[in-house]
């Protein structure tokens, strides 16, 4: 189920962008039409001890910029950045977002401290989600 959009995707990305901006960031260009394409293209294996190939993750995050105008604001060594102009606002939303969130990415979830019904209340809201894998 998609959310609502708080603003304009390209807005909440560049709002969100200043907090994602780290010492010794740098700029990457990559010939895509959409930002998840990103990740296959580039070679990304961030999640290598989770899955061999990063084309599926890749057409997840596609879904997310059609149902949550995902947008992708870095890649790192194992993570992710993504901008949120819908995210899920109600708790039953949440929850099946952050099953979601379990699949792609178990460490985020795991990591968080919190059962799923607790990380669901967490990403109410959020406008940024950072994914990493260990």
């Amino acid at each position: 189920m998609p959310g609502d959009l708080t603003d304009h995707p390209d807005a909440v990305a560049d709002r969100c962008a200043e907090q994602v901006i780290r010492g010794g960031t740098r700029l990457g260009m990559v010939a895509v039409d959409r930002g998840a394409n990103a990740l296959a293209v580039t070679g990304w294996t961030g999640p290598v001890n989770y899955f061999d190939q990063v084309s599926p993750l890749a057409a997840v995050v596609r879904s997310w910029e059609d149902r949550f105008g995902v947008r992708l604001l870095g890649i790192g060594f194992e993570t992710l950045d993504l901008s949120v102009a819908a995210p899920p606002v109600t708790f039953g939303h949440a929850l099946h977002v952050a099953a979601e969130h379990w699949m792609f990415c178990p460490d985020k979830v795991e990591q968080s401290g919190r059962d799923l019904a607790g990380y669901a209340e967490q990403i109410c809201g959020e406008t940024l989600w950072t994914l990493w894998w260990d």
